[in-house]
């Protein structure tokens, strides 16, 4: 397994939220306006890249099947996925949508900048260290689909990965999640 696709850095320090992280980060996420707000809450409920989501455009909301549509980054040639999401997010972004052309984009921040309003959210939540960061709600997302037990063919296409290998991080459960696990078995 490859250095890019570890769930720890090269100090060992883990590099997605933890539960109670998560929940902090939705908790402080509720607080702020309504634009960042769906922002911060698609990226953790969609386990989406930061640049994947600020690509989102009205057409990319599925309404019907509460899906959001994106194109998947780091692919040679151009695949888009259907990720489903909870329907008081899709009703946050379609009043989003609603104020928007159907080709422009919801948010038209840098992506420097979305980075920066997600950092700046992580510490309002007291979330700090390396996962601290869009890419670790994508890792949180991984490892929370694995210990929900969805299937892993589900999880690759949702968090857009070309190859099997790539996804197997998050099947093998790691820290409190790890636990979780263990303790099925003491009982």
């Amino acid at each position: 397994m490859s250095f890019a696709t570890q769930l720890f850095d090269e100090a060992g320090r883990r590099k997605y939220l933890t539960s109670d992280e998560l929940t902090r980060y939705v908790r402080a996420a509720q607080q702020v306006e309504p634009q960042m707000r769906a922002f911060c809450m698609l990226l953790a409920l969609a386990g989406c890249r930061i640049s994947e989501a600020l690509a989102i455009t009205p057409q990319h909301l599925d309404h019907e099947s509460k899906r959001v549509i994106f194109r998947t980054l780091k692919r040679r040639r151009t695949v888009f996925r259907a990720v489903p999401i909870p329907d008081a997010l899709m009703r946050q972004l379609a009043r989003l949508a609603r104020d928007v052309a159907d080709d422009a984009r919801l948010w038209p921040w840098a992506r420097q900048t979305a980075w920066r309003k997600v950092k700046a959210l992580m510490e309002s939540a007291e979330i700090e260290g390396v996962m601290a960061s869009p890419k670790g709600l994508r890792h949180a997302y991984g490892i929370k689909a694995a210990a929900s037990n969805v299937p892993q063919n589900l999880i690759q296409r949702w968090l857009g990965h070309a190859k099997p290998d790539t996804t197997l991080i998050y099947m093998d459960a790691v820290g409190i999640e790890e636990r979780q696990f263990a303790k099925r078995m003491w009982t």
